[in-house]
């Protein structure tokens, strides 16, 4: 039987909210209010991470494992005392990274070069969000880890400072969303079935191997909505970061419209989306079996349904072997049909 456990707190929102604002399209942000947020950084600051999340993961994990409390300070001063090597390491490269790639970055790091050799290695071994790392996202990575030691210091000294300039005042913006958004989710633990209560959660992602971990845990988020951040801190241990914030609130405060309803309005105004959405409203699919119908390239078919299921009108199932099959989701459509009333209504 399945374990259920419970994390909560903002540092899992301090470094989520950093990738997104590194990678807005992904997140269905505006382009020019994620600039003025890194805006606020000092130039050295704001470049090293713009150069670090060319490459970067979140570490979910790590946070996963420290003591209560799980928010954004207690985890930096963690940060802190860790060792050089170790603090790069965690704070930017996936938990499942091979032992043999993090040695290859470690001599990298003492010798302050790279072979061609290597290079190679690395660029067919690391990933960034289970995704082959793009060639302009492995340079960077190179050349962070070529001055390990100073990179070491400067990642801590960034993230004070963006703590400081953005998101100690986003942390009392969020937090009472993530309490509110845990307890909801306790509530339905107590009145669905894990499966259901783990697609309710996600918007729509059936993991088929949910109930085959020993232990899931499961974590509130505020800044991944509507997406889902899955990852296994241990054997048999599942963790899945789940978006909480509201469909009728945005991520970028005092936004007059609500970024699910736009998301929406925009996957459904593409008439490549709008057929994926009539494949899908008949039989679930998955992304090479919608190519051939469509006669589109993979690539071109995956960013439609990232941009679909942003917009939360796609359902995923994922099955044990890591496979996706989509699915239209119909009752957003009357989410989205009642948010424009709605929304028209408050305008009046």
């Amino acid at each position: 039987m399945t374990i259920l456990r419970w994390n909560s707190g903002t540092a899992y929102d301090l470094f989520i909210s950093l990738l997104a604002l590194h990678h807005a399209a992904d997140f269905g942000l505006r382009p020019n209010w994620t600039a003025g947020v890194r805006q606020r950084l000092t130039v050295p600051q704001r470049e090293f991470l713009e150069c670090v999340f060319s490459f970067a993961s979140v570490p979910l994990d790590w946070i996963s494992s420290l003591p209560e409390p799980k928010d954004a300070l207690p985890v930096l001063s963690r940060a802190v005392d860790l060792a050089p090597a170790d603090r790069l390491r965690i704070l930017t490269l996936p938990m499942n990274t091979p032992l043999e790639t993090t040695k290859t970055l470690e001599h990298i790091a003492e010798r302050g070069s790279v072979t061609p050799k290597e290079k190679e290695f690395l660029g067919r071994t690391l990933t960034q969000r289970d995704k082959v790392l793009k060639a302009a996202g492995l340079d960077n990575l190179l050349k962070v880890w070529m001055i390990m030691d100073r990179s070491s210091e400067q990642i801590v000294t960034s993230l004070q400072e963006y703590y400081g300039a953005f998101f100690a005042d986003e942390e009392t913006r969020i937090r009472p969303v993530l309490h509110t958004g845990l307890e909801h989710a306790r509530e339905l633990a107590g009145r669905v079935m894990l499966p259901a209560l783990v697609e309710e959660l996600s918007r729509g992602v059936n993991f088929e191997d949910v109930e085959s971990a020993q232990e899931l845990i499961l974590v509130p988020s505020y800044w991944s909505t509507p997406f889902v951040f899955p990852t296994n801190p241990a054997e048999g241990t599942l963790q899945i970061v789940f978006g909480c914030r509201p469909d009728i609130q945005s991520i970028a405060p005092g936004a007059e419209t609500p970024d699910m309803l736009v998301n929406a309005l925009k996957s459904l105004a593409d008439p490549t989306r709008l057929r994926i959405l009539r494949f899908l409203s008949s039989q679930p699919l998955t992304p090479t079996e919608l190519s051939r119908l469509l006669r589109l390239r993979p690539p071109t078919v995956l960013h439609h349904l990232q941009a679909l299921r942003l917009a939360e009108l796609v359902a995923i199932r994922v099955s044990e072997n890591g496979e996706k099959r989509y699915a239209a989701r119909s009752e957003t459509l009357n989410v989205i049909f009642t948010s424009v009333k709605d929304f028209l209504k408050k305008q009046g």
